[in-house]
């Protein structure tokens, strides 16, 4: 299939985290930005100049604010029940179409190692590969109940490469033991889901499986239509050259803002900061 994208969807109707993307933060540039404007430059960036938010009820004012310049450019869909996440995701069929597209979660933040951002590095790499594919972080097995998890083994001939087997939502560490150990990963570690994928038209149809084969309370999420959609088509994963920052967790905010900083043109100020910060404190502790 030819993978040219040109659309995007990014998921932000989680009823705990809607407030997450309209967080302000220090940019790599120096510049106060909600973490919505930095997820759609990530997306705009990838070549997507049509984006699809899918939100909570209400919610369409202050996201159309927080995208500042961007804000023409998005299509906003209501999530009217909180269904779930591949529910949520499923919302955005009819502006998806018959093309593939690039999904984005709205609480992450990227940063890459590199000039290419880590949604280019997953657009680029799914239009070479003609597939569906999902960037993956080898991540410390204290934070699978955080995350998505793959199983697969290695494309011959490729370090960053995985074809994907099975996916399973937030597995337990004797799940992951047991069937999503890859080889090659450190011990204790697992391929977990980055937020950033690019689709084709058939995870639409799974979901709609998935969301018709349930009650109106069931909440529907992605994880089981991956797996599904690995048995149906080629579905590929990449470890993309960067790191996800997961806001939503403890902390997660304050590490999205320091990574940030440290990559940016304020980095010298802000290692001066966290130096004279430790030493005053260890300065209180003696």
């Amino acid at each position: 299939m030819t993978m040219n994208v040109h659309r995007a969807v990014i998921t932000a109707a989680a009823r705990n985290q809607r407030a997450l993307p309209l967080q302000t933060l220090i940019d790599r540039d120096g510049t106060e930005k909600k973490a919505l404007r930095i997820i759609l430059e990530e997306v705009i960036e990838a070549g997507a100049d049509e984006i699809a938010l899918v939100i909570c009820p209400g919610d369409q004012g202050a996201y159309a604010e927080a995208a500042g310049e961007h804000a023409g450019r998005l299509v906003f869909l209501e999530q009217e029940q909180p269904r779930g996440y591949g529910h949520a995701l499923w919302l955005a069929r009819g502006f998806t179409g018959n093309q593939p597209f690039l999904h984005l979660v709205g609480d992450h933040l990227y940063i890459s190692r590199g000039p290419k951002r880590c949604a280019q590095q997953v657009v680029e790499r799914a239009k070479a590969e003609g597939c569906a594919l999902s960037a993956v972080q080898a991540t410390r097995e204290n934070m699978l109940p955080y995350y998505g998890t793959i199983g697969g083994r290695r494309v011959a001939l490729r370090d960053d490469l995985y074809e994907v087997e099975d996916v399973v939502e937030k597995p337990t560490p004797s799940q992951a033991e047991q069937s999503l150990q890859v080889p090659g990963l450190r011990a204790g570690y697992y391929l977990c889901l980055f937020g950033i994928h690019v689709f084709t038209p058939a995870i639409m149809d799974l979901l709609g499986e998935e969301v018709a084969s349930g009650t109106p309370q069931h909440n529907v999420q992605l994880s089981p239509a991956l797996s599904r959609l690995a048995q149906l088509e080629q579905y590929l994963a990449l470890e993309v050259r960067g790191a996800r920052y997961n806001v939503g967790v403890r902390y997660g905010l304050l590490a999205a803002g320091l990574a940030l900083a440290l990559d940016g043109r304020d980095r010298e100020n802000v290692l001066a900061m966290l130096v004279e910060l430790l030493a005053n404190r260890c300065v209180r502790e003696e």
